[in-house]
């Protein structure tokens, strides 16, 4: 019941989160909290197109990663303004992890330059970008924002440094990282499924998290409790679908991200355990 428990306070502050219109009554204005644009980035040799989003945040607050973690409001885009747009996919840098009243988020502070690559419908032409990003942003409060975004990306052929130094602060993948194997072990409990995840690979730092991802973003992930012996790392983690029901898990779906001193190793799938 433990975990159920933790999900649903977790719903409760998302639904209690100071709304965006009442932020001027508690003395932070929206447009000082956090500014967003875009930066237009360039044209890459295989046509898809190099941008980012870039969020600069008042002195104090944070806005959160893809996984936020209970607290943290993960960031959500709609493009379906756009014109010549086919897909977009994001490149995330290595996120930080907060620990604030013994709760844990995971985001970033001061200054996020998130990636984009975008794939046009005919490379040959600008792409038109309109959308908006519904995001959370954190101090002392929390609250939601809403922001459009809008600009046109030309077919330019130019580097953006800005761009190329997030991109440079990706995680390092399994094989960088020197992964040895990821075996998953999933056992059923009563209202969903217990995963074990066991690592080979050296170890990042002092203090290492574990963030694992599933496909569907309606299953509720509990933070994993992590324990290493030598290159072994073990991290078990309960997981509750809105039925509160056992359900199908696939290993390859999985993803893992493992978070220590400033670095990051992204696992993509596990074997099963022996």
């Amino acid at each position: 019941m433990t975990h159920l428990i933790r999900f649903l306070m977790a719903a409760i502050l998302a639904l209690t989160i100071a709304p965006t219109a009442q932020a001027g009554d508690m003395g932070y204005a929206p447009d000082k909290v956090a500014q967003v644009d875009v930066l237009p980035g360039w044209r890459l040799p295989d046509g898809t197109h190099m941008a980012a989003i870039r969020i600069r945040l008042a002195e104090g607050w944070k806005t959160y990663w893809r996984a936020p973690g209970d607290a943290g409001i993960p960031p959500a885009f709609d493009w379906s303004g756009s014109r010549n747009l086919g897909a977009v996919a994001f490149q995330w840098p290595t996120p930080q992890v907060f620990e604030t009243n013994g709760m844990r988020t995971i985001g970033y502070s001061h200054e996020l330059v998130l990636p984009a690559r975008l794939t046009p419908l005919r490379a040959e032409d600008p792409i038109s970008l309109k959308g908006r990003l519904a995001m959370g942003v954190c101090r002392d409060v929390c609250m939601p924002m809403q922001t459009r975004l809008k600009a046109t990306l030309p077919v330019v052929t130019t580097p953006d440094a800005m761009i190329e130094r997030a991109l440079a602060q990706r995680p390092d993948t399994a094989r960088e990282a020197g992964l040895r194997s990821a075996t998953c072990r999933i056992d059923p409990i009563a209202d969903g499924l217990r995963l074990t995840t066991r690592l080979t690979l050296p170890r990042l730092g002092r203090e290492e998290v574990v963030v694992m991802e599933l496909p569907d973003p309606a299953i509720w992930v509990s933070e994993a409790n992590v324990t290493r012996s030598g290159d072994t790392l073990v991290a078990t983690s309960e997981m509750v679908a809105p039925d509160a029901k056992p359900f199908l898990l696939s290993r390859d779906s999985l993803r893992f991200t493992l978070l220590s001193n400033g670095r990051a190793v992204d696992i993509r799938g596990c074997a099963p355990a022996k």
